[in-house]
């Protein structure tokens, strides 16, 4: 079906509006695969390489290749679950979408499993880091995905760390439905003005290139000079008459990159969806988009929290398989749950545009000890956990052993109460026992 008006995108985005118990929870998590030999990045093709992990990976879960020029660049479940490959060969689950907290963090052990049994035998390990500790950029192999060269050539004209981005980081995030436009609304806020808060918990990329880099969260830093069209805290979010139809206006604003066309990415980088929808688009006269195209376009978009048919929130290191369960429990507790909605909000309504882009691009460097006001990120992330924690304990889902979802938030009180980010304890290993050498933590941190 083809797009000629503004409304069908409206309509799109509002379509994924979910009563409260069709609500769920999908959690993605990227890991650096390394080679055990020598720690370096791993190539797409050969006996050791990412094919061979995912050719590996199907014939223990079943699940259907996508090919793309006959190249196996992903693997897909039938519960909605998919493996994938990021630039570099990063490796990521993004997973089903499941009912709890609990089930969303079986889903991570098993399929950590599932990669390690496949890795191992193959000489490879996988490691959870929000930025590569040790390889150059220039050293990373580029997986074969066609919208990948584009965004290569076209990354470097829009700011100076866009490749780094691509190749050397890794995040994990949580997607949550909305019920309404106005919750969308109101979720899309307090997720935005508090991502910095997550950031600093989870910061856990103090390394780049072999070398401490002066960041708690080089990963972080690297999307403050990545792209300025299409990342950010996007300020329009907090004001009056946001809603689908404001998104949708901001991105016809973000320039494309590509369409796609029987089975090859076409480069449009830097060309207006507008012309698209009318008819103009220069890689495409005459031609108009279909909703895939326009689905694609909003996977174009980075800011800290991104919407599409759900609320993605992306402010996080990836990390162990602890904090990969936290992060979907942190959000989860804060958004499903309205008094804990209505307590978030409260903790963020009255910052300002200035106090919020200052706070995302200090907690980078400083993390939990960035000042705010006459507090600090540290006691505000500690009332964001409290209000948390309360709001899994209300939605009693419980486990076998009678646990709440609560109990995942375990290591960001942890951290919180230390006031020691997983980054700090990564330097004091570095400046410690590792001796200065960044090698180790390809096995003491490999998953």
């Amino acid at each position: 079906m083809e797009i000629s008006h503004k409304t069908q995108l409206v309509e799109y985005l509002a379509a994924g509006c979910k009563t409260v118990e069709k609500r769920r929870i999908g959690t993605e998590h990227e890991k650096f695969a390394f080679s055990q030999a020598d720690h370096k990045p791993v190539p797409y093709e050969g006996e050791r390489g990412i094919k061979a992990l995912l050719e590996g990976l199907q014939r223990i879960n079943g699940w259907e290749p996508v090919l793309e020029k006959g190249h196996v660049i992903a693997l897909k479940g039938k519960d909605g679950a998919s493996i994938t490959l990021e630039p570099g060969g990063q490796v990521e689950l993004s997973g089903a979408p499941l009912r709890t907290v609990h089930q969303t963090c079986a889903e991570v052990s098993d399929h950590l499993t599932q990669v390690k049994a496949v890795a191992e035998p193959l000489g490879l390990g996988m490691l959870g880091l929000g930025f590569h500790p040790s390889v150059h950029r220039d050293d990373v192999p580029w997986m074969p995905k066609g919208r990948y060269a584009i965004m290569r050539r076209y990354m470097p004209t829009r700011g100076s760390h866009g490749l780094d981005m691509m190749l050397r980081t890794c995040t994990v995030q949580v997607n949550l439905d909305y019920t309404s436009e106005a919750d969308m609304v109101r979720m899309f806020r307090i997720s935005l003005a508090l991502q910095p808060l997550a950031t600093a918990l989870f910061a856990n990329s103090p390394f780049v290139d072999g070398h401490p880099s002066g960041l708690l969260s080089s990963r972080s830093r690297v999307w403050l000079d990545t792209d300025p069209d299409r990342t950010g805290m996007l300020p329009f979010v907090f004001e009056d008459g946001m809603g689908f139809e404001r998104y949708v206006d901001y991105m016809l604003d973000v320039p494309m990159y590509f369409v796609y066309r029987d089975g090859t990415y076409i480069d449009a980088s830097g060309q207006s969806f507008r012309d698209f929808m009318a008819g103009r688009l220069p890689a495409l006269p005459g031609q108009r988009p279909t909703f895939a195209d326009w689905t694609d376009h909003l996977t174009t978009a980075f800011p800290e929290v991104r919407l599409k048919q759900y609320l993605e929130m992306r402010g996080a290191d990836g990390g162990p398989w602890n904090r990969l369960c936290a992060l979907p429990a942190l959000w989860v507790g804060l958004l499903y749950d309205d008094l804990a909605k209505a307590e978030a909000w409260e903790l963020c309504h009255d910052w300002t545009e200035v106090e919020r882009h200052d706070l995302r691009a200090l907690v980078p460097q400083s993390a939990l000890n960035t000042p705010f006001r006459r507090s600090s990120v540290r006691e505000l992330a500690w009332r964001m956990l409290e209000i948390s924690r309360a709001g899994l304990e209300r939605r009693r889902q419980r486990d076998r052993h009678g646990r709440t979802e609560a109990y995942f938030l375990d290591p960001l009180f942890a951290i919180a109460e230390s006031g020691k980010t997983p980054a700090e304890d990564l330097l004091d290993h570095f400046h410690g026992p590792w001796g200065k050498s960044v090698e180790p933590v390809f096995e003491d941190y490999a998953y």
